[in-house]
């Protein structure tokens, strides 16, 4: 049922809604058992957006305790690893059990072999 997010015409349709500076953040996968087919994904959203990224973060429950998000922009001066809001720490206390601008950050620090094969897919 999720292959039809993996494919070129749901981030085509993707990008026609989205407003200039908008981003999308869908599910990308974990890069420890499907770095393939992230890399694919990755390498048809060049040609559509920009500004295109993988992130992952921590899930316990997910086969190998993580899952990975691909983001795009059409807006090429957007910085995707950049939290777009500033909060003060209270308000992160008060607001988020888990996200803080440090997590958000965090997430695009990938392990070298990642690196290496969405270096390869551009």
């Amino acid at each position: 049922p999720a292959e039809s997010l993996f494919q070129v015409k749901y981030f085509e349709l993707m990008k026609n809604a989205l407003r200039p500076g908008g981003i999308i953040s869908t599910q990308g996968e974990c890069q420890w058992l499907h770095l393939d087919l992230i890399t694919q994904v990755q390498s048809y959203c060049r040609e559509l957006y920009p500004v295109v990224e993988y992130a992952y973060t921590t899930i316990p429950t997910y086969p190998s305790g993580q899952i990975g998000f691909i983001l795009c922009s059409i807006d090429d001066k957007v910085n995707l690893k950049k939290p777009l809001r500033k909060w003060s720490e209270e308000e992160e206390e008060k607001l988020c059990r888990y996200y803080n601008s440090q997590i958000h950050e965090a997430a695009f620090i990938l392990p070298q072999f990642t690196k290496n094969a969405l270096k390869r897919s551009s």
